[in-house]
């Protein structure tokens, strides 16, 4: 029997989230309504944050692919909650969602000023509709631009995040753009930020889907959430 997920080394959860994210992913489901959300199944995760932050571009790093998730230089380009599976399935039933280790949950982007109102009004309460209840969702990943930090509206849905008592981690983003001398800062400003989130993991990554940094470290926290869920 494997050890508790408390009880293994940080090089142990690098080499599982390493295989973790070696394996096939799929898309399977593109939810824009609330009634169109998929059945739950496998634990899944969800990455946020403001249109153009880099989240599509993480999701093809993290699972080692070009192509898997959409990228755009156009902002607000995702307007749905877009559904992947990772892992083995069932070979013999290709519509069988229900497999798979886990899945991967890219969310529309907001906090563009561009898009309707309307528009982001039903992006909101998509978002409201799939974080209720959702107990299939280990946690999401709340990606911010590692150039400039948080931003009024990033702080606005970590309280969104709070009051829904959803598990979530900022994972800054565009690390190759930011001055090395600068990084830290960007960290500890971060951290200290979290200390009136009540729902915040108090561990602050800092990637770039470019260079590569960071990705390993993403891979291994989603591991270590696998183990701790017994999956």
């Amino acid at each position: 029997m494997s050890a508790p997920a408390a009880e293994r080394r940080s090089d142990d959860f690098l080499e599982a989230g390493r295989k973790l994210f070696a394996g096939p992913c799929d898309f399977i489901w593109a939810a824009a309504k609330i009634d169109g959300l998929p059945p739950m199944g496998a634990p899944e995760i969800a990455f946020a944050g403001r249109s153009n932050v880099g989240k599509s571009s993480l999701i093809n790093a993290l699972t080692g692919r070009k192509t898997l998730a959409r990228t755009s230089q156009t902002p607000g380009r995702t307007q749905q909650l877009n559904f992947f599976v990772l892992g083995e399935r069932n070979a013999g039933d290709a519509a069988d969602i229900s497999d798979g280790r886990m899945r991967l949950v890219d969310m529309p982007g907001y906090g563009y000023a561009a898009v309707g109102r309307a528009k982001v009004s039903e992006w909101t309460e998509l978002m409201h509709a799939y974080l209720r209840g959702r107990a299939s969702l280990m946690r999401v990943f709340l990606l911010v631009d590692g150039r400039h930090g948080l931003k009024d509206v990033d702080v606005a849905t970590m309280k969104l995040f709070d009051k829904s008592a959803v598990s979530y981690q900022i994972l800054l983003t565009k690390r190759d753009e930011v001055k090395k001398s600068d990084q830290d800062r960007r960290i500890e400003e971060t951290i200290a930020a979290l200390a009136r989130h009540p729902a915040a993991h108090p561990e602050v990554l800092f990637t770039s889907a470019e260079t590569g940094e960071g990705i390993a470290e993403v891979r291994a926290a989603v591991a270590r959430l696998l183990a701790e869920r017994g999956a």
